[in-house]
């Protein structure tokens, strides 16, 4: 298993220089503000050079700082409020174009995601929902955007697909009552991790189905009752979550489910717009 930055530390810590020791204080001691520094940034704030702190990566065994920020950042990952992540997104921000900025940071978000997921994995996931007799959706709060357009074109591709809502736990495992081996049941949360997707992604993995999280990380919570887990690269710390490399990913799986059962889903379409020309459900345009 990999070392966490806390493992690494505490490991080499007793043959730190002291501008080493100082960077490592800084760390611990403000984790929160050193996860969303530059290495420029973070050498200012704690005095020492911008090549110091990318050799003391190094030092800790990351090949660079952009490695060991993401490792700060998983440590303070479920831990900021709405108000630390609104401060956060301010003082990243500050005077930056805010179109160009937050554009070009899910730009990189879904590139990250896409050179990080396991093209094995996707593909178990892809064949765990083909082979499911039902299969459950829930994402909650935020992740119920997530959740309702999976929901939506997994209804157009499969026979029986539902979608879990619910103020409590309690519910949550009613509606997943019937859940058993054989169905798929797939969790979707990032941070901060939704206490009941969680609660319901353990009952549904003690009823025998697979259990599918589409989450941030290894160490997210949904992880250790799934039987595979896709990882998206979400935003720690703005205080809206993007939900950009998510929404990507979860095309991926509609469209890769669609393309195997593509002869049924040509019918399913084609009743459809037979359907949507009888009740005028989209507007027609005049060709001019």
């Amino acid at each position: 298993m990999e070392q966490s930055l806390n493992e690494r530390l505490n490991e080499v810590s007793i043959h730190f220089s002291k501008s080493q020791r100082a960077l490592a204080n800084y760390i611990v001691e403000h984790c929160d503000k050193a996860a969303f520094l530059t290495a420029n940034k973070l050498g200012e704030a704690v005095g020492v050079s911008e090549s110091t702190v990318v050799r003391f990566a190094v030092r800790l065994g990351y090949e660079g700082y952009p490695e060991m920020q993401r490792a700060v950042q998983e440590l303070i990952r479920n831990r900021l409020t709405a108000v630390q992540r609104l401060d956060v997104t301010a003082s990243l921000l500050e005077e930056q174009n805010v179109l160009r900025s937050v554009m070009r940071e899910d730009i990189d978000r879904i590139s990250t995601t896409l050179n990080h997921v396991d093209p094995a994995v996707f593909d178990d996931a892809v064949h765990r929902i083909l082979s499911a007799k039902r299969i459950y959706i829930i994402g909650l709060r935020s992740s119920s955007a997530l959740a309702e357009f999976l929901y939506f074109y997994f209804n157009l591709i499969f026979d029986d697909v539902r979608i879990l809502t619910s103020s409590s736990s309690s519910v949550l495992s009613e509606q997943l009552l019937r859940a058993e081996k054989g169905d798929a049941v797939i969790g979707i949360s990032f941070p901060r991790y939704s206490r009941m997707t969680v609660d319901a992604l353990e009952y549904a993995h003690s009823r025998g189905a697979d259990v599918i999280a589409i989450t941030d990380s290894p160490v997210s919570p949904l992880q250790q009752h799934a039987d595979c887990a896709l990882y998206a690269e979400s935003d720690t710390a703005s205080f809206v979550d993007s939900l950009v490399a998510p929404m990507s990913l979860i095309n991926a799986l509609v469209v890769a489910a669609g393309m195997h059962r593509r002869e049924a889903l040509r019918q399913v379409f084609g009743d459809l717009e037979n359907i949507w020309d009888k009740y005028e459900v989209y507007r027609k345009t005049e060709n001019r």
